[in-house]
């Protein structure tokens, strides 16, 4: 019993030290003071967030820890709640700020010919049982094909094929009066509360514009949709924003495409294709996009359909990028990175306690425990990066790195050679004749290759 009282206790002691590090290396007390997280007195924010950031990975929950009075946290029901409702703290510039960091960070560890992508996908925010939380709306969940209540999590992130980070969010109502359930506070439209719950109103493809924007400094080529996001009108907004985009094309007839002179849609594309002789790809169509029928012909924009046979099936799909400069197959493996948005939603609604750690009404917490949630998966992203990437490890990867290149290994086999020539020759069982044959048969059966290496080097 001893044994397992003390595993746990260095279990604890070593997470609470992974969790002081993640936090001391963002600097968050400064992050928190150009977010507007300050208090009067009482405790200190950045004490209360990293004790709500710590509950998870303690397996505990907010109102079990706060009912039996425990010593892991350092503040009552009242204060912890007061905190998460608070309108003030701009909880989406912090996320967006700690994840720019991390990026940056990881972004020096990429190579040039890697592209980073940014992704964009929705997830159902599900809160079924409640009645009084503020938006509150009946959305559609594309996974159960049904309608459900609570707020459809548009997501925006980013990912370098190893590392993915959540970079911000929005939890969207409905656009339509007779969705919501539960109406929002009147608020003062200067403040930031207002301008939250506005937008939690706006359409998709207009938060998804207003997310792209804030995220301008995030170093990423190519912007990523699953075939509900891929319609020509956003494709066309996104490239206007500067960044290309990549994504899965709906199988419709109701969308069309400029090809060969005439506007078909992607089936009928799809018979007129040349084939190719890949594997996996079927072809591909040069084609143009347009906003909408009014748009003249010069606001076009080229793109190419690159049609793939699907594994689970035998029929096919299509991806649309609009560089025209990135290979089929170039476009089909950028595309895969995809999928770690998917990942991200499972792990945060399966382990981290995304919509179900707290029981909160309003808008302003909701977002609150989302961006917890977000920071979380953050920590757990660098840790996976830093167990992997030698090159986390600091300068003194870039230290041993130089070291290394500084002997050739050319240089390394002569070195060798010649240590081996000093030792034959001072032995006193061989004679200078003798030692000489020994070297020159031993050169005579290294590979030609390293033989060459070796007359450079001497």
């Amino acid at each position: 019993m001893t044994s397992i009282i003390s595993e746990k206790t260095s279990s604890d002691q070593m997470l609470k030290s992974r969790i002081d590090c993640f936090f001391t290396q963002l600097n968050l007390s400064k992050m928190l003071l150009k977010c507007n997280f300050y208090k009067e007195s009482g405790i200190h924010c950045t004490t209360m967030l990293k004790e709500l950031f710590s509950l998870v990975f303690y397996g505990k929950n907010l109102y079990r820890t706060l009912s039996l009075q425990s010593e892991n946290i350092s503040f009552k029901k009242n204060t912890a709640y007061r905190f998460l409702n608070n309108s003030r703290f701009n909880w989406e510039k912090l996320l967006q700020l700690i994840m720019t960091h991390l990026i940056l960070l990881i972004d020096r560890l990429t190579e040039q010919n890697r592209q980073s992508v940014l992704i964009f996908d929705d997830s159902l925010f599900s809160r079924n049982r409640s009645k009084k939380v503020e938006l509150l709306a009946k959305v559609f969940d594309h996974t159960s094909h049904k309608f459900c209540k609570g707020f459809r999590m548009l997501t925006l992130g980013w990912s370098d094929g190893n590392t993915f980070l959540p970079i911000s969010f929005k939890l969207l109502s409905s656009t339509k009066d007779e969705n919501v359930l539960c109406e929002a506070k009147s608020m003062d439209k200067r403040t930031l509360a207002y301008k939250r719950r506005d937008q939690a109103r706006q359409s998709t493809l207009d938060v998804m514009l207003t997310l792209l924007r804030d995220a301008k400094d995030i170093p990423a080529k190519f912007v990523l949709f699953d075939s509900w996001f891929t319609m020509p009108k956003t494709v066309i907004r996104v490239k206007k924003e500067h960044r290309d985009v990549i994504g899965m094309i709906r199988i419709t007839e109701k969308v069309h495409y400029q090809y060969q002179g005439q506007w078909q849609n992607v089936k009928d594309i799809y018979q007129r294709i040349k084939l190719s002789d890949s594997k996996n790809i079927i072809g591909s169509a040069c084609i143009k996009l347009r906003e909408d029928k009014s748009a003249p012909s010069d606001e076009f924009i080229d793109a190419r359909i690159v049609f793939i046979k699907d594994r689970r099936s035998d029929n096919w799909l299509a991806l649309l990028c609009t560089d025209l400069s990135v290979s089929e197959e170039e476009i089909v493996r950028i595309y895969g990175k995809r999928w770690d948005i998917e990942v991200f939603f499972k792990v945060c609604k399966s382990y981290l306690s995304l919509a179900k750690e707290y029981q909160g009404r309003s808008y302003d917490m909701q977002v609150a425990t989302t961006s917890i949630v977000f920071l979380r998966y953050a920590m757990l992203s660098q840790e996976a990066r830093n167990a992997t990437d030698d090159r986390t490890l600091g300068d003194l990867f870039y230290y041993l790195r130089e070291e290394l290149a500084d002997i050739k290994l050319s240089q390394s086999l002569m070195l060798l050679v010649n240590t081996l020539r000093q030792v034959l020759t001072q032995l006193p069982l061989l004679s200078q004749e003798m030692a000489d044959e020994i070297m020159n048969t031993f050169l005579n059966a290294i590979p030609h290759p390293l033989k060459q290496k070796l007359l450079l080097c001497a």
